[in-house]
């Protein structure tokens, strides 16, 4: 017989610990503080006698919702049941169950966030009230695998507490990597993807979800207050089991949809209820056999029902093992995947909507369509960060009302939350010269339906081959973020920055840097408290390192060309650029005060800026700098300079590299 492991040698979480400060975070008079009275934490096994990770078919463990608002991340959580490559990717295999010798009272689960998967480490002592689980659970009742995942999640958030209200949209992006949905069962314009068809989800609705009900998780949410409908409550979210189409019966064309219901008991007073009048129009043996596959918590709904009662549907896309997804709209798979990050920042890059002048001076990107492909593109916003230092989910809105309600969040509470309202507009550029003003003035070819409050959007359409040019925004100026985008491509694509030179307005056009020139490879490095000075806006700007630049010869058109190279990652990066100026002998130290005669500025959220200009015969010295002061990364300076002599017969590679980022070059490729 096995010996019981020492219980003063299992893993104690001390960064999420089993205290009142874990479910509430810093908060105080909230509804949650009374609900949680006699709160107490108990692992598995003081709970049950033989507890188990999970069920024996992970699809059988019902998910079941505590006295805690986070519906839309347990309706979420459904399609680890469905999917065992999904559920192996948020639980590692192979974890020590309370069966096992190495049990610990450890385990891992992990997330994406922010285009990258993040591993939670907690314990398994877990919140109860009178010796049972106060949160999730799981039906049976042995099985542990969601009440660990919903601590693992409050941990990245900073607190049970900040998982009251959410969207099952961003929940499944957190639990598969993925892109997912919103459609708006009333009004089209409210969903939170532009399919290129006007009457989407309109008419159609049911024949799609059809067709993705065995592919994809789907959920229905009611966001607002309506007659009948008191027994689902308000801003709650469900999971569409099923749907059966049962053709015409009596002349009437009858769509049914099985909802379950993450309160666990089952709250429908409407004509398909059990013994409702709606099963009297079927035969004896079909009324049976679907009364017969509701279980606790379920309920068969009518298509008209439906529409009545429920406000939207939020669609997973289905995603593969290897992680590409799947479009709804068509079936393919979208296997050529590419992003970056990038930032809004006030006075440079946060430019605003289409309404303001400044609109040009957002990011933007080039994607770069290589073949006829369906094109999938998702903007989106970083969280903010949480108490613990990882992202978190603060702009979720919360109400002081009952766990039975408002626990899906409005849009409504996101803006007046201050999250900022996003949107992406995509131009084809037929030439390789163009012009950025004249193009960002013609309508977009492509774009989101309007600037949302939601934490990603997206925009879906089919792109013939050639060059687009992606501009993010937010829908005011000057409202700080950063964000990812990705693209998600039936057909090869390369997407990457645009880089322009400051004060251009067209896009370079085709810059000659043909001839011979001279190349130098500078490396340095800012430093906090010693060479990381900042932007001239900062008083330490004289502490950034300076490079000699010497120009020899006068040249006809560009004889300048410089780049700057951060090197980190892309969810690193900060916003670079450099200032030239004329060199002093008198006084080696440049000083904000001191007038540049070339500048690389906005500063960037970039991996790399380049600019070209011409400068006359003389030395200068080339000061590259973050925006913000006391940011620290390695760098690497390119100077070339032009030479007037004829140039080898031979390609050498840094002459190459220099020629791709221009934008002309970028253009061709």
């Amino acid at each position: 017989m096995r010996r019981p492991p020492d219980r003063s040698c299992l893993f104690q979480d001390k960064s999420f610990p089993a205290s009142l400060a874990s479910v509430l975070g810093s908060r105080r008079l909230h509804p949650l503080e009374s609900l949680c009275e006699g709160l107490s934490w108990k692992r598995p096994q003081d709970i049950c006698s033989n507890p188990r990770l999970f069920p024996d078919k992970p699809q059988e463990g019902q998910v079941k919702q505590g006295i805690l608002g986070d519906c839309w991340f347990l309706c979420a959580c459904v399609i680890l049941q469905r999917s065992e490559h999904l559920r192996a990717q948020v639980f590692p295999p192979g974890q020590p169950g309370w069966t096992d010798p190495e049990y610990t009272g450890r385990f891992t689960c992990r997330f994406w966030q922010f285009g990258e998967w993040v591993e939670i480490v907690v314990d398994d002592r877990l919140p109860c009230i009178a010796g049972q689980l106060c949160f999730s659970r799981c039906q049976p009742e042995d099985v542990f695998w969601l009440p660990l995942l919903e601590k693992a999640y409050a941990k990245l958030h900073g607190s049970y507490d900040l998982l009251w209200a959410g969207q099952v949209a961003d929940a499944l992006v957190d639990l598969t990597g993925g892109v997912a949905e919103r459609w708006s069962l009333g009004d089209p314009t409210r969903s939170t993807v532009k399919i290129g068809s006007s009457d989407f989800p309109g008419k159609d609705t049911f024949s799609r979800l059809m067709d993705l009900k065995d592919r994809s998780l789907i959920s229905c949410s009611i966001l607002s207050s309506r007659e009948g409908a008191s027994e689902l409550g308000e801003f709650h979210a469900f999971v569409v089991i099923d749907i059966q189409d049962l053709g015409k019966v009596a002349g009437e064309e009858i769509v049914l949809l099985r909802i379950r219901n993450p309160w666990g008991r089952r709250c429908w007073n409407g004509t398909w209820r059990e013994g409702g009048e709606g099963w009297s129009k079927l035969d004896g043996t079909k009324a049976s056999d679907l009364l017969s596959q509701i279980q606790e918590g379920e309920f068969w709904v009518e298509k008209a029902e439906f529409l009545q009662r429920f406000d939207e549907v939020t669609i997973g896309y289905p995603i593969s093992k290897v992680g590409h997804i799947q479009s709804l709209r068509t079936g393919v798979w979208l296997c050529h995947t590419q992003q970056l990050s990038g930032a809004w920042v006030k006075g440079l890059s946060a430019g605003g909507s289409r309404n303001n002048s400044s609109f040009p001076s957002n990011p933007k990107f080039w994607l770069r369509v290589s073949e006829q492909s369906e094109v999938c593109v998702a903007l989106l916003k970083c969280h903010k960060m949480s108490g613990n230092g990882r992202p978190g989910v603060n702009w979720a809105g919360r109400a002081h009302c009952s766990y039975e309600e408002r626990d899906v969040v409005p849009s409504t509470d996101l803006q007046e939350k201050g999250t900022p309202a996003v949107g992406l507009h995509v131009w084809k550029v037929e030439k390789k010269r163009f012009n950025l003003s004249k193009t960002l003035s013609a309508p977009p070819s492509a774009s989101t339906i309007s600037h949302s409050y939601d934490r990603e959007v997206h925009l879906c359409s089919d792109l013939s081959p050639g060059h687009y040019l992606l501009v993010p925004s937010t829908f005011l100026k000057d409202v700080e973020g950063q964000f990812l985008l990705r693209v998600f491509s039936s057909g090869r694509i390369h997407l990457s920055d645009m880089k322009l030179p400051p004060g251009s307005t067209t896009g370079c056009g085709e810059e000659s840097l043909t001839g011979a020139w001279q190349n130098i490879q500078l490396r340095g490095c800012w430093e906090r408290g010693k060479s990381a000075g900042g932007s001239r806006n900062f008083g330490f700007y004289h502490t950034n390192l300076c490079f000699p630049l010497t120009v020899c010869e006068d040249v006809d058109g560009t004889n300048v060309k410089i780049s700057l190279r951060q090197h980190c990652q892309n969810t690193d990066i900060h916003a670079i650029g450099f200032h030239v100026f004329q060199e002093d002998t008198r006084n080696p130290c440049v000083s904000s005060h001191q007038e540049p005669v070339a500048s690389c500025v906005p500063h960037r959220y970039a991996q790399e800026v380049t600019f070209q200009c011409t400068l006359a015969p003389g030395k200068y010295q080339v000061v590259p700098s973050t925006y913000h002061p006391n940011q620290e990364a390695n760098f690497t300076l390119t100077l070339a300079t032009k030479l007037e002599r004829k140039p080898r017969q031979c390609r050498e590679t840094l002459g190459q590299i220099l020629q791709e980022l221009s934008v002309s070059h970028v253009m061709k490729r």
